[in-house]
This record gives structure tokens, sequence and C-alpha cells, in this order.
């Protein structure tokens, strides 16, 4: 019987540390239909959300299942900068991360090392688990070589975090910095006003910074002109809409056609 080979490189990481542009779409319905979906749609990228939507271990990984077969590289957004909470998904077949609510060298050096097994992080270790084909990938592949196709997106969402930007970006093994809009606007005074010019100046310095420091720079926002406006501005990775927003507005869209008022 013949061994399966390691699902090496990690393109996606590749294209974002080329500075390709990739275009994603957010997931927080919890639901693998949804996302399956999602996935055939062709987005270079989607975020399943464990974070501000029902999402757990155990709904994630049909998810992940779902979009085995598609173009789309699947991303998670886990609730906390957590080792534990990290493991776990790393386990279960996750290689490419969101990390929320990151505001120092420290919290992003740790976000790094729960990536990455000994030596170089802290990640615990299981031979036989999804990522890894359950153990029929060869360990001698697998192991060496996970560390480096695992990619850690930073997000930054709080005045201590665009304080401590430049360092945070500088981080080795961070891919890329992610802005969180409506947290960074509530940090400045304008909750649930993202577009106030205040906030929007400190995207823009968020973005310089990140590509300063070679690294990606990345936002969600479901208004098309501001998608293109952040394109503009020098994001790459850009998440153009949710899956909770499109069905949101085409249902309210279609019942609008045949109820007046």
């Amino acid at each position: 019987m013949s061994t399966p080979y390691c699902p090496f490189p990690n393109q996606f990481r590749a294209d974002i540390r080329s500075g390709k542009t990739v275009i994603g779409c957010w997931a927080s319905l919890a639901s693998p239909i949804t996302t399956e979906i999602l996935g055939l749609a062709g987005f270079d990228w989607i975020l399943l959300d464990a974070e501000h939507s029902p999402n757990d271990v155990l709904s994630l990984v049909p998810q992940l299942m779902a979009l085995k077969d598609s173009v789309s590289a699947p991303v998670v957004r886990p609730p906390w900068n957590e080792p534990v909470i990290l493991k776990r998904l790393l386990d279960v077949g996750f290689h490419n991360f969101l990390i929320p609510y990151i505001e120092s060298v420290e919290e992003a050096e740790r976000a790094v090392a729960s990536t990455r097994y000994p030596p170089a992080g802290i990640r615990g270790v299981s031979i036989a688990q999804r990522s890894n084909n359950y153990g029929t990938l060869n360990p001698k592949g697998y192991f060496p070589g996970i560390n480096d196709n695992i990619t850690v997106l930073l997000q930054i969402e709080t005045r201590k975090g665009v304080e401590a930007v430049d360092a945070i970006a500088a981080v080795d093994g961070v891919d890329g910095i992610f802005v969180g809009p409506n947290d960074l606007a509530a940090a400045y005074g304008h909750l649930a006003n993202p577009a106030h010019p205040q906030v929007q100046e400190v995207i823009r310095h968020i973005f310089d910074r990140a590509r300063a420091a070679g690294k990606a720079a990345g936002i969600l926002t479901g208004v098309e002109s501001e998608a293109r406006r952040y394109l503009e501005w020098g994001a790459t990775f850009v998440a153009v809409g949710s899956d909770l927003g499109l069905f949101r507005g085409a249902t309210q869209a279609l019942r609008d056609k045949f109820k007046a008022g």
C-alpha cells in the first residue's frame, strides 16, 4: 500500500508572502452546506469564523471536508490566541490562521510558537490526527515540513495593537496583518462606524506599516467601494462579503419584490 504524499507546499501561504492579491469571503453560518456553496464560487480563500459565530471544532471539521475539493483555501479565526485552542485546530487540519486581538510582540510570538512543533514552538505532538491523514503520511515528510507551511495572520483591532504594529509585523513567522475594522472603530470612539475618517486613516496606517515590514495586509468589508479602496491602499488579502450578509441581503431583497412597505 502506497503512502500518501504530504500536502505541501501551502499555496495560500506562498501567495500571501509573494504579495499576490487574494480575494476571500467570510463563513459564519456554521453550516457545511453553505460553506460548500461558497467553495464552489471560487474565492481564493474562505474564512471559517470561530470568534463571532457558533462554530467549534466539531462544526469546523465538516466545513473543512466541504472545502476539500474546492480551489478556496480554508482559513480559520479561532476565538482567542490560546495554545490549546490552536493545537486542536491544527490537529483537525487547519494550516491557515487569522488570530484575533493581538496587541504586543509577546502575543504575536505566542501565536507563532503555538503553530510550530518544538524546537521552533510549543505545539503538542500527536502522530495520528487529521492534519497528517491520521498518521498515514510519512512522518519523515510531514513533521519536518509542516512548520514552514502554517500561515499566521494577526488581527489588529485596538489602540494598543496599532501602537505596536511595527514590532508585531516584524515578528518572524508572521505572514500578514489583518485589520478588524469594527473593533478598531470602537477603540477610537466610533462604535459601529468604521467609515469614520479617523478610523480610515488608522486602517491605511496599518496597511502601510505591514507593507513596510514586508508583510501582507488584509481586511473584511461587505461594501464594494470600500473593498476597492483598500485594494488601492495596498491590501492584498481582502474578504469582500460574508455568507450571513449575502443570505440576509438576498432574502430581504426577494421579500421586497413582493411585499410593499
